[in-house]
């Protein structure tokens, strides 16, 4: 380990303005430990490491002296394509091309695989209406009550809420005029149809 190592932890942790002690507890390690650290007496390994840098909201190669960077910018956010347009009604044929993309921030980047949908047809209105964006959490499985991205006969979008049953599944749209869609179990097996990702978003263009 760089010799840098025991003298940047120590500045971090006085900056920080904790004792040995205070960060040997909010680590879930031994006040003896930070202070080897600290001696140079022994060394942490990665996994440790990663947590200090971590803690101090400093990267790894700062913390051991290889990098003067403290923290490396990280990205505010990433961008994802928004794929086709998704029948909020009948379903239609999903179509597969990119028509344009939308930013996600980088926290939420992090919980998983993400995609855009453009809504069309009005069975989800009036929360969701055509031409607007849903934000899709690739996935497949989902709980009563989530909006869900559904493929029906395998080739076949639309967005509804999902209603489980001991028979099958319910397909709900929120527009009253819009009838239900029913799947028996076997139909679910059949066609098939099959959750592809859970709503997590709606992006309402004007």
């Amino acid at each position: 380990m760089n010799h840098l190592f025991q003298l940047i932890l120590k500045e971090l942790r006085e900056n920080r303005g904790i004792s040995q002690a205070q960060l040997a507890r909010n680590l879930g390690k031994s006040q003896s430990t930070v202070a080897m650290w600290e001696r140079g007496t022994n060394t942490p390994n990665y996994d440790t490491l990663v947590e200090l840098a971590t803690y101090f909201d400093v990267s790894v190669d700062y913390l051991c002296g290889v990098s003067k960077v403290k923290n490396p910018a990280k990205p505010q956010s990433l961008r994802i394509p928004v794929l086709g347009d998704v029948a909020a009604g009948i379903p239609i044929e999903a179509i597969t091309n990119i028509v344009d993309y939308e930013e996600i921030d980088a926290a939420m980047a992090k919980t998983g695989d993400f995609f855009g949908l453009r809504i069309k047809g009005a069975s989800m209105e009036p929360r969701m209406k055509e031409g607007d964006v849903v934000i899709v959490r690739k996935q497949d499985t989902a709980d009563t009550g989530d909006t869900v991205v559904v493929l029906v006969n395998g080739d076949s979008a639309t967005v509804k809420k999902i209603k489980y049953g001991p028979d099958g599944i319910t397909l709900l749209p929120s527009n009253p005029s819009y009838d239900p869609l029913f799947y028996s179990a076997a139909e679910v097996e059949r066609l098939p149809v099959r959750v592809i990702g859970r709503v997590v978003e709606l992006r309402a263009k004007y």
